[in-house]
């Protein structure tokens, strides 16, 4: 019996050709629908993937790199997966790599220098490019690894490389500024690790802003970004006692609140507490976290088409940094200042540390 046209169809793989033919294309423009998205109309990219799907058409990842020379890969490097901060980031990164065709590869440095710079080297020759969020690395091997690959960092800072940033300033004014308005006239600062760039940006953005509201600030710390860090720090917090605190991040935040509560200090009863970021956590805590909230998943998607951008372009340098707006989220953690009892802002005179060492923690890192 002499094979059919559908037999010999169903003996073999369906090709581009055959997509291309069903769907009234040319082969150019399938293999643009499935590698370039943005470079196809809508309606002709739906049609082409709908006549695909029925075709039980499956693009081939090495044979698109092959011929394309690209990988269609993203490495996304994070300090700590562990953190909080971090889902949203992640989330909001993998959908723009996604919309574009691209798939994600997810590194956690673990707060290591050595880490992070040993996963970078495995993945460049793997990726298209890079987004580096909260390296711990210093700007002088960043920009060496954006000469490699197309580079974007998230959360700092760094001359010649693409960046995007919550606006640190802005968001650690609103915290000052709520504070003062309470009768806080004294606020520490819980500092996160020494080689945050956006840790070194909160205390000096801090410190040009107590003068406007008659604010004593002091800093205490480094302390780990983590729950147990802050615990940390209300141990330090009950020997020199302040009224307000304004911590690095949420999760310090939450320790600090954990920690004074257990040496039976309330929160906001006798210290009003602020954190950054706006965790999901921030409104499970009992009281609720007033803190800065960062547009997370904005900043995932942002930087991850920022470096779509680069690699279409095939520059490595252009000017696409961003400053994303910020905002605080008030809840239960901060209120008026009691003035009735001995106040526990006493001790805060003093700027313990100098500008110097503050500028030191921004010469590497961030989250």
């Amino acid at each position: 019996m002499e094979p059919t046209e559908a037999g010999h169809r169903e003996h073999r793989a369906t090709t581009i050709y055959d997509v291309a033919k069903a769907a009234g294309v040319a082969p150019s423009t399938v293999s643009r629908a499935f590698s370039r998205p943005g470079r196809v109309n809508s309606e002709t990219a739906e049609r082409i993937r709908q006549v695909a799907e029925e075709l039980g058409y499956r693009t081939n990842p090495l044979a698109r790199a092959l011929s394309t020379a690209r990988s269609h890969m993203l490495a996304l490097v994070v300090s700590d997966v562990a953190n909080p901060f971090y889902s949203e980031v992640i989330r909001g990164a993998q959908a723009a790599a996604a919309d574009a065709g691209f798939t994600v590869l997810l590194t956690d440095a673990q707060e290591s220098e050595r880490l992070e710079r040993a996963a970078i080297e495995r993945a460049i020759p793997s990726v298209d490019g890079i987004v580096l969020a909260g390296s711990r690395l210093s700007d002088s091997a960043i920009r060496m690894v954006s000469k490699q690959k197309p580079v974007v960092v998230l959360n700092r800072a760094i001359v010649d490389v693409p960046s995007v940033v919550p606006d640190n300033a802005r968001g650690m004014r609103q915290a000052a500024e709520h504070l003062a308005s309470l009768g806080h006239g004294s606020i520490t600062y819980v500092a996160g690790p020494e080689a945050s760039w956006a840790d070194g940006m909160r205390w000096r953005s801090l410190l040009e802003a107590a003068p406007d509201h008659s604010l004593r600030v002091r800093r205490i710390g480094p302390f780990s970004p983590d729950v147990p860090g802050g615990v940390q720090a209300a141990e330090v917090l009950t020997r020199n006692p302040t009224s307000a605190v304004i911590a690095y991040n949420d999760q310090l935040a939450i320790g600090v609140i954990r920690g004074l509560a257990a040496r039976g200090i309330r929160v906001p009863g006798d210290v009003s507490v602020i954190g950054f970021d706006n965790i999901f956590a921030s409104e499970l805590i009992s009281p609720g976290l007033t803190t800065v909230a960062a547009p997370l998943y904005t900043e995932g998607s942002t930087a991850t088409k920022h470096l779509l951008t680069l690699i279409e372009s095939g520059r490595r340098q252009q000017s696409l940094s961003a400053v994303l707006p910020t905002l605080l989220v008030v809840r239960g953690s901060t209120a008026q200042r009691k003035r009735k009892r001995t106040s526990p802002a006493s001790g805060t005179n003093s700027i313990p540390g100098s500008a110097a060492a503050a500028a030191r923690s921004t010469s590497a890192g961030s989250r």
